[in-house]
């Protein structure tokens, strides 16, 4: 019997592999049988990336927020696999700054990488989704659902993405196209690091306000992932996964 929770034969697309939750998503991808575009736009960290992943990774270095961006990942998975069966929206920033100090063009920025690309990048895999009868995976956040000072633009952006995999599942189901997203709690990562600073008393507090009492690995994240791509999750459509070790629901 097919092991349903096994990728062999399966590729993926990752944005923003190179390095933290999309690095994992990848590995856990790959150590599921299957084989992933690793699109990110940092060239020393995606030689890195592919040198960790192993001859089952290929990188393609991209700016997500290109207007040309989509057609070309879409095009250079098709040229390196001749198939498309997930694509994993994981490309990601983050601004922490008080509202009224947040200018239009930094919270377009934050915007079009969370929402924009994605919206983009899903579109232009529709048509190869379709003939492997494929998945879309989105990254939300618990920032999805709750939000704390100075991250308006954050908090908004991964509100979008709650809607877009509502509409996403809506309406490519026909097609054969399931679309689910994934909303981490705090993940032990490059952009963790960078939100927390040398703050111990915030991340503790942090953990204190978990019900399982520690941040997440990425590892976590990458498992979810790779549970949504499989078939595993065949009959799994519009729903987001909380990775959160049960912050939302305690907080």
């Amino acid at each position: 019997m097919t092991n349903p929770f096994r990728l062999e034969g399966h590729v993926g697309i990752v944005t923003g592999g190179g390095s933290g939750l999309g690095l994992a998503i990848a590995q856990c991808y790959i150590e599921a049988g299957g084989k992933v575009m690793v699109v990110g736009q940092n060239a020393d960290k995606l030689n890195r990336a592919v040198a960790q992943l192993g001859d089952s990774a290929t990188s393609l270095q991209a700016d997500v927020t290109d207007a040309q961006a989509a057609e070309q990942i879409v095009d250079a998975t098709l040229s390196a696999y001749g198939r498309i069966d997930t694509v994993v929206n994981n490309a990601g920033n983050h601004l922490k700054k008080p509202f009224g100090d947040t200018s239009a063009d930094e919270f377009r920025g934050v915007m079009e990488v969370h929402v924009t690309a994605a919206f983009n990048l899903t579109r232009a895999a529709l048509p190869a989704l379709g003939k492997s009868s494929g998945s879309v995976i989105y990254l939300a956040s618990m920032a999805s659902y709750l939000s704390v000072p100075e991250i308006v633009a954050y908090t908004t952006a991964k509100s979008a993405v709650l809607g877009l995999v509502r509409a996403t599942a809506a309406e490519v189901s026909s097609d054969g196209i399931r679309a689910n997203g994934i909303a981490p709690g705090w993940i032990t990562s490059p952009m963790t690091e960078k939100a927390l600073g040398q703050d111990p008393a915030r991340k503790a507090k942090i953990i204190g306000r978990t019900p399982m009492g520690r941040m997440g690995q990425p590892q976590d994240i990458g498992n979810a992932a790779t549970y949504l791509a499989s078939p595993a999750a065949g009959f799994v459509n519009g729903h987001v996964l909380a990775v959160d070790g049960g912050a939302v629901t305690g907080f």
